[in-house]
């Protein structure tokens, strides 16, 4: 059974003066940081995710953009895998799959944004393919959504969205704790 931690579009456009701003992606980074810091101290394997946009009329994560890097507090180092994706889930047309089979990866452990739309569905995925899945619920980020007329804050898309994973697709966890573990 081998871990690996998970990164997903930790990007540029998320933070204050990007294209595509979230709700307090700086605390949800800073999180994931922690958790990328123990990984990297154990030795175990590191994957980052990030969005390109390749559809017309795309406004955001923009190839060759500053917006589209991986923002500095989680950025790779040399040998860690960086996979580039042009839709919601992590696993299409990535590669990620058979890195993780390479890997002899198991266990998931996944950070990033958007929770509502590219965590959600790269965590519904991994489940499908018969991954083990922590999800870090404080390192992951989302932003506020409006339906039919009612809009709802983040933290409740954030609230919703973990119920909805928690239940039979994810361990859903706090960076303390997943930090916590590797010192025990």
């Amino acid at each position: 059974m081998t871990h690996a931690l998970l990164l997903i579009d930790i990007q540029n456009d998320y933070f204050p003066g990007g294209l595509y701003p979230l709700s307090e992606p700086q605390a949800a980074a800073d999180r994931a940081a922690q958790v990328l810091a123990a990984y990297r101290a154990q030795g175990k394997p590191v994957i980052h995710i990030q969005h390109m946009a390749t559809r017309p009329g795309a406004t955001f994560f923009l190839p060759d953009s500053v917006g589209a890097e991986i923002h500095a507090s989680v950025a790779p180092l040399p040998g860690e895998a960086v996979l580039t994706k042009a839709y919601p889930n992590s696993f299409r047309d990535t590669g990620l799959h058979a890195l993780l089979t390479q890997l002899n990866v198991t266990h998931l452990t996944v950070a990033g944004m958007m929770t509502h739309r590219c965590v959600d569905t790269t965590v519904r995925a991994a489940f499908d393919l018969g991954y083990q899945i922590e999800l870090i619920h404080d390192a992951c980020a989302t932003r506020d959504l409006s339906h039919a007329g009612t809009d709802v804050p983040a933290a409740q898309v954030q609230a919703a969205y973990m119920a909805a994973l928690s239940v039979g697709f994810a361990q859903v966890v706090t960076a303390q704790a997943v930090c916590a573990a590797f010192r025990n």
